[in-house]
Protein backbone atom coordinates (compact mmCIF):
# COMPACT_ATOMS: atom_id res chain seq x y z
CA UNK A 1 0.00 0.00 0.00
CA UNK A 2 2.62 2.04 0.56
CA UNK A 3 4.97 1.76 -2.40
CA UNK A 4 1.84 1.90 -4.50
CA UNK A 5 1.05 5.64 -2.36
CA UNK A 6 4.51 6.89 -3.13
CA UNK A 7 4.42 5.85 -6.99
CA UNK A 8 1.36 7.38 -7.45
CA UNK A 9 1.81 10.63 -5.63
CA UNK A 10 5.38 11.29 -7.24
CA UNK A 11 3.49 10.31 -10.83
CA UNK A 12 1.02 13.46 -9.66
CA UNK A 13 3.97 15.72 -8.94
CA UNK A 14 5.78 14.85 -11.47
CA UNK A 15 3.19 15.77 -13.99
CA UNK A 16 1.60 18.43 -12.27
CA UNK A 17 4.24 20.56 -11.56
CA UNK A 18 7.88 19.57 -12.76
CA UNK A 19 6.77 18.28 -16.09
CA UNK A 20 4.49 21.04 -16.65
CA UNK A 21 6.23 24.10 -18.27
CA UNK A 22 4.80 27.83 -17.95
CA UNK A 23 3.41 27.97 -21.86
CA UNK A 24 1.46 24.85 -21.07
CA UNK A 25 -0.13 26.51 -18.10
CA UNK A 26 -0.58 29.99 -20.06
CA UNK A 27 -2.15 28.25 -23.23
CA UNK A 28 -4.50 25.97 -20.98
CA UNK A 29 -5.79 29.27 -18.72
CA UNK A 30 -6.34 30.93 -22.64
CA UNK A 31 -7.69 28.22 -24.48
CA UNK A 32 -9.51 25.77 -21.68
CA UNK A 33 -10.81 23.09 -22.89
CA UNK A 34 -9.89 23.57 -26.09
CA UNK A 35 -5.80 23.93 -25.52
CA UNK A 36 -3.85 20.97 -26.84
CA UNK A 37 -1.41 21.35 -23.59
CA UNK A 38 -4.41 20.01 -21.80
CA UNK A 39 -4.05 16.53 -23.46
CA UNK A 40 -0.61 16.82 -23.31
CA UNK A 41 -0.55 17.22 -19.85
CA UNK A 42 -3.46 14.34 -19.34
CA UNK A 43 -0.51 12.32 -21.50
CA UNK A 44 2.30 13.15 -19.42
CA UNK A 45 0.61 11.88 -16.04
CA UNK A 46 -0.18 8.72 -18.14
CA UNK A 47 3.49 8.31 -19.36
CA UNK A 48 3.96 9.05 -15.46
CA UNK A 49 1.99 6.05 -14.28
CA UNK A 50 2.85 3.95 -17.01
CA UNK A 51 6.79 4.68 -15.98
CA UNK A 52 6.49 4.45 -12.31
CA UNK A 53 4.29 1.39 -11.96
CA UNK A 54 6.51 -0.66 -14.49
CA UNK A 55 4.27 -0.52 -17.69
CA UNK A 56 2.37 -2.95 -15.19
CA UNK A 57 -0.81 -2.98 -17.40
CA UNK A 58 -3.41 -5.01 -15.04
CA UNK A 59 -3.99 -1.87 -13.43
CA UNK A 60 -5.07 0.31 -16.94
CA UNK A 61 -8.89 0.45 -14.92
CA UNK A 62 -6.72 2.73 -12.80
CA UNK A 63 -4.55 4.79 -15.49
CA UNK A 64 -7.64 5.58 -17.28
CA UNK A 65 -9.50 6.94 -13.95
CA UNK A 66 -6.59 8.94 -12.61
CA UNK A 67 -5.54 10.53 -15.95
CA UNK A 68 -9.37 11.01 -17.14
CA UNK A 69 -10.29 12.30 -13.76
CA UNK A 70 -7.68 15.07 -13.64
CA UNK A 71 -8.14 16.18 -16.88
CA UNK A 72 -11.67 16.42 -15.79
CA UNK A 73 -10.94 18.62 -12.30
CA UNK A 74 -8.23 20.83 -14.41
CA UNK A 75 -11.17 21.63 -16.82
CA UNK A 76 -13.56 22.51 -13.62
CA UNK A 77 -10.48 24.78 -12.21
CA UNK A 78 -9.82 26.37 -15.66
CA UNK A 79 -13.69 27.62 -15.55
CA UNK A 80 -13.42 28.72 -12.31
CA UNK A 81 -10.55 31.14 -12.60
CA UNK A 82 -11.22 34.48 -11.80
CA UNK A 83 -14.81 33.27 -9.99
CA UNK A 84 -12.96 31.56 -6.62
CA UNK A 85 -9.77 32.51 -4.90
CA UNK A 86 -6.80 31.47 -6.47
CA UNK A 87 -5.24 30.23 -3.47
CA UNK A 88 -8.78 28.11 -2.48
CA UNK A 89 -8.71 26.99 -6.32
CA UNK A 90 -5.50 25.82 -6.55
CA UNK A 91 -6.38 23.68 -2.88
CA UNK A 92 -9.34 21.79 -3.73
CA UNK A 93 -8.16 20.99 -6.96
CA UNK A 94 -5.05 19.71 -5.22
CA UNK A 95 -7.09 18.08 -2.48
CA UNK A 96 -9.21 16.35 -5.57
CA UNK A 97 -6.42 14.87 -7.43
CA UNK A 98 -5.24 13.95 -4.10
CA UNK A 99 -8.91 12.13 -3.59
CA UNK A 100 -8.42 10.49 -6.70
CA UNK A 101 -4.99 8.88 -5.67
CA UNK A 102 -6.27 7.78 -2.39
CA UNK A 103 -9.52 5.95 -3.78
CA UNK A 104 -7.52 3.87 -6.09
CA UNK A 105 -5.13 2.88 -3.09
CA UNK A 106 -7.76 1.97 -1.03
CA UNK A 107 -9.47 -0.39 -4.33
CA UNK A 108 -6.18 -1.97 -4.46
CA UNK A 109 -5.50 -2.06 -0.89
CA UNK A 110 -8.87 -2.13 0.86
CA UNK A 111 -7.76 -0.42 5.10
CA UNK A 112 -10.12 -0.19 7.97
CA UNK A 113 -9.76 3.24 9.82
CA UNK A 114 -9.40 2.91 13.62
CA UNK A 115 -11.10 5.20 15.52
CA UNK A 116 -9.69 4.20 18.19
CA UNK A 117 -6.53 5.37 17.94
CA UNK A 118 -7.79 8.68 16.73
CA UNK A 119 -9.47 9.01 20.00
CA UNK A 120 -6.69 8.05 22.08
CA UNK A 121 -4.97 10.32 24.77
CA UNK A 122 -1.82 10.99 22.68
CA UNK A 123 -3.66 11.89 19.50
CA UNK A 124 -6.17 14.36 21.25
CA UNK A 125 -3.22 15.40 23.75
CA UNK A 126 -1.58 16.79 20.80
CA UNK A 127 -4.84 18.20 19.21
CA UNK A 128 -5.09 20.44 22.42
CA UNK A 129 -1.40 21.35 22.38
CA UNK A 130 -1.59 22.56 18.66
CA UNK A 131 -5.14 24.43 19.34
CA UNK A 132 -3.24 25.77 22.56
CA UNK A 133 -0.06 26.98 20.26
CA UNK A 134 -1.75 28.70 17.66
CA UNK A 135 -5.24 30.00 18.31
CA UNK A 136 -5.54 30.52 21.91
CA UNK A 137 -2.16 31.99 22.45
CA UNK A 138 -2.78 34.45 19.18
CA UNK A 139 -5.61 35.65 21.22
CA UNK A 140 -3.65 35.80 24.60
CA UNK A 141 -1.02 37.61 22.77
CA UNK A 142 -3.69 40.51 21.14
CA UNK A 143 -5.25 40.53 24.32
CA UNK A 144 -1.72 41.88 26.19
CA UNK A 145 -0.60 43.76 23.49
CA UNK A 146 -3.26 45.92 23.30
CA UNK A 147 -2.47 47.39 26.20
CA UNK A 148 -0.07 49.43 24.15
CA UNK A 149 -1.06 51.22 20.43
CA UNK A 150 1.96 52.45 18.22
CA UNK A 151 1.86 54.24 15.18
CA UNK A 152 4.55 51.68 14.05
CA UNK A 153 2.32 48.55 15.51
CA UNK A 154 -0.19 49.91 13.18
CA UNK A 155 1.62 50.88 9.78
CA UNK A 156 -0.52 49.92 6.41
CA UNK A 157 3.72 49.28 5.10
CA UNK A 158 2.83 46.08 6.69
CA UNK A 159 1.61 42.91 5.46
CA UNK A 160 -2.19 41.68 6.78
CA UNK A 161 -2.09 39.57 9.74
CA UNK A 162 1.60 39.21 8.90
CA UNK A 163 2.78 39.70 12.91
CA UNK A 164 -0.38 36.95 13.71
CA UNK A 165 0.68 34.32 11.43
CA UNK A 166 4.62 35.12 12.28
CA UNK A 167 3.94 34.28 15.93
CA UNK A 168 2.06 31.16 15.14
CA UNK A 169 4.38 29.81 13.28
CA UNK A 170 7.29 30.63 15.98
CA UNK A 171 5.72 28.96 18.76
CA UNK A 172 4.72 25.86 16.43
CA UNK A 173 8.94 25.16 15.53
CA UNK A 174 9.48 26.00 19.26
CA UNK A 175 6.71 23.63 20.29
CA UNK A 176 8.41 20.91 18.03
CA UNK A 177 11.95 21.73 19.06
CA UNK A 178 11.10 20.90 22.68
CA UNK A 179 9.16 18.02 21.49
CA UNK A 180 12.81 16.70 19.26
CA UNK A 181 14.36 17.84 22.39
CA UNK A 182 16.51 20.52 20.41
CA UNK A 183 16.75 23.52 22.72
CA UNK A 184 20.16 24.75 20.88
CA UNK A 185 17.64 24.90 17.95
CA UNK A 186 15.25 27.59 19.98
CA UNK A 187 18.05 29.56 21.03
CA UNK A 188 19.07 29.96 16.98
CA UNK A 189 15.79 30.57 16.09
CA UNK A 190 15.52 33.36 18.80
CA UNK A 191 18.66 34.90 17.35
CA UNK A 192 17.88 34.26 13.51
CA UNK A 193 14.36 36.20 14.74
CA UNK A 194 16.86 39.09 16.41
CA UNK A 195 18.91 39.55 13.63
CA UNK A 196 15.70 40.36 11.01
CA UNK A 197 14.26 42.67 13.58
CA UNK A 198 17.28 44.63 13.83
CA UNK A 199 17.01 46.72 10.64
CA UNK A 200 13.59 47.45 11.64
CA UNK A 201 14.44 48.48 15.20
CA UNK A 202 17.78 50.57 14.41
CA UNK A 203 15.96 52.57 11.47
CA UNK A 204 12.84 53.33 13.84
CA UNK A 205 15.30 54.10 16.59
CA UNK A 206 12.27 54.46 19.58
CA UNK A 207 12.80 52.63 22.56
CA UNK A 208 9.42 51.75 22.89
CA UNK A 209 8.85 50.35 19.84
CA UNK A 210 12.24 48.08 20.76
CA UNK A 211 10.38 47.59 24.72
CA UNK A 212 7.13 46.47 22.34
CA UNK A 213 8.72 43.85 20.17
CA UNK A 214 11.15 42.69 22.75
CA UNK A 215 7.48 42.06 25.45
CA UNK A 216 6.05 40.48 22.41
CA UNK A 217 8.71 37.95 21.27
CA UNK A 218 9.62 37.07 24.67
CA UNK A 219 5.96 35.83 25.58
CA UNK A 220 5.26 34.22 22.66
CA UNK A 221 8.61 32.40 22.97
CA UNK A 222 7.61 31.59 26.55
CA UNK A 223 4.25 30.23 26.18
CA UNK A 224 5.25 28.12 23.53
CA UNK A 225 7.66 26.90 25.81
CA UNK A 226 5.34 26.65 28.91
CA UNK A 227 3.28 24.44 26.27
CA UNK A 228 5.43 22.14 25.16
CA UNK A 229 7.05 21.15 28.45
CA UNK A 230 4.02 21.07 29.47
CA UNK A 231 2.56 18.21 26.61
CA UNK A 232 6.22 16.77 27.02
CA UNK A 233 5.39 16.14 30.93
CA UNK A 234 2.01 14.87 30.23
CA UNK A 235 2.73 12.33 27.05
CA UNK A 236 5.48 10.50 29.39
CA UNK A 237 2.39 9.89 31.89
CA UNK A 238 -0.11 8.74 29.67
Amino acid sequence: MILLSLKLLIAHILGDFVLQPDRWVKHKKKKKHKSKFLYFHGLVHLLSLLILLQFNWSYWPYYILIVVSHVIIDVIKLNLEGKINTRLLFIIDQLLHLIIIGLVVYLNNPITINFEHIYSKEVLLFILAILLITYVCSIIMKMIMSKWNLKEDNSEDSLKNAGKYIGILERLFVFGFIILNQWSAIGLLITAKSVFRFGDLSRAKDRKLTEYMLIGSLISFGLAILIGLAYSYVIKKC
